[in-house]
């Protein structure tokens, strides 16, 4: 019984990996032409607008897939969303991806119909106050008004740590960031709690950054990532693996310069990634009219660059802001980035 299931299964599985993968969400990316991203709504470094353009690296990340199925990283339009709306825009089928810094817990991954696709950034959950009240410490924080972002783990996390702690303090939360800034800049509040990378992004907009500093000490574990809707498992299977390829393609040295001189590569994983071996577009619903979708890797590291190149054009030197790579560096150089092989 046990031999002949084992047959079954064998048989269905050489029967599956020939068959085209299907995509009721990419047949109507593919219908309309363009790929709708979920960003948020101005955040430097990840998903902000300047002159009429979107620039981060969750815009890279939109732009990545939408080159992995067209060809073409221009085919993608974004759309603003609060973290309030932010749910609700994907499972309405408003946006097709959302790529907007949001934290991957297990109540948004199971209570809310969608699936998280990976980790594209590893966060921590900070504090930002003025450098004049002279606290250094979140222990210090006792009675303070606390600003934070409505539907947000921040406002979880603040309400836990405090509440866990028997330190009593008044948290103001908002839906709009921006009048979040406003009023944390007006001195209405006395601390800002938000994922660190957003506090750093956020006091570079100040007209007067130097006068704010972020706690060195972190409250939670906040990893961010792309998230799609339950309902379509091959389109999940496309997006997370273009969110692999980026890594990979860092991780085996190809870039966005010596993406083509690689492909003439003797490194049999450098060719998969590369599409020169293997049927990996035709798995993921890629092949069309003739074209077998095996440049899905390629083209989207054309377009944008590997992970390491597009960290450092929107959050490390040549970007607005400055942020140690930290855990966000490559698995062999110290960090937590890591991404199965595709093979």
């Amino acid at each position: 019984m046990r031999s002949a299931l084992v047959g079954i299964v064998s048989a269905a599985l050489v029967a599956f990996t020939g068959a085209k993968a299907e995509s009721a969400t990419l047949d109507d990316v593919i219908a309309k032409d363009f790929l709708q991203c979920g960003v948020s709504q101005g955040l430097p470094g990840f998903s902000a607008p300047k002159d009429g353009e979107w620039f981060g690296i969750d815009v890279d990340f939109c732009r990545a897939v939408a080159a992995a199925i067209f060809g073409d990283p221009s085919k993608v339009k974004f759309t603003p969303l609060s973290a309030k709306a932010r749910f609700a825009a994907l499972l309405q089928g408003e946006v097709d991806i959302l790529s907007r810094n949001s934290t991957w817990t297990m109540a948004f991954d199971t209570q809310y119909g969608v699936n998280f696709v990976g980790t594209w950034f590893y966060d921590n959950q900070g504090f930002m106050l003025p450098e004049e009240l002279n606290i250094r410490s979140v222990l210090e924080l006792s009675n303070a008004k606390i600003c934070v972002g409505r539907g947000t783990t921040a406002a979880l996390n603040v309400r836990d740590f405090f509440s866990d702690r028997n330190m009593e303090i008044e948290l103001v939360e908002y839906d709009e960031h921006k009048e979040l800034q406003v009023d944390y800049e007006a001195g209405k509040c006395h601390a800002y709690a938000a994922d660190v990378s957003r506090l750093y992004a956020t006091r570079q907009t100040f007209a007067e950054p130097d006068k704010h500093i972020v706690l060195q000490e972190t409250i939670s574990k906040e990893p961010l990532g792309p998230v799609v809707h339950q309902a379509d498992e091959v389109w999940f299977d496309l997006v997370k693996w273009v969110l692999f390829a980026l890594i990979n393609a860092e991780e085996l040295e190809v870039n966005s310069t010596n993406v083509d001189q690689m492909r003439e590569s003797g490194n049999s994983a450098v060719k998969r990634l590369l599409g020169v071996e293997g049927s990996f577009g035709v798995r993921l619903g890629l092949d069309r009219d003739g074209y077998d979708g095996n440049d899905w890797a390629y083209n989207a590291i054309k377009a944008v660059g590997n992970y390491g190149e597009i960290y450092n054009r929107h959050l490390g030197p040549e970007g607005e802001v400055n942020i140690p790579r930290g855990a966000n560096q490559l698995w062999s150089k110290g960090g937590l980035l890591y991404a199965p092989p595709i093979r």
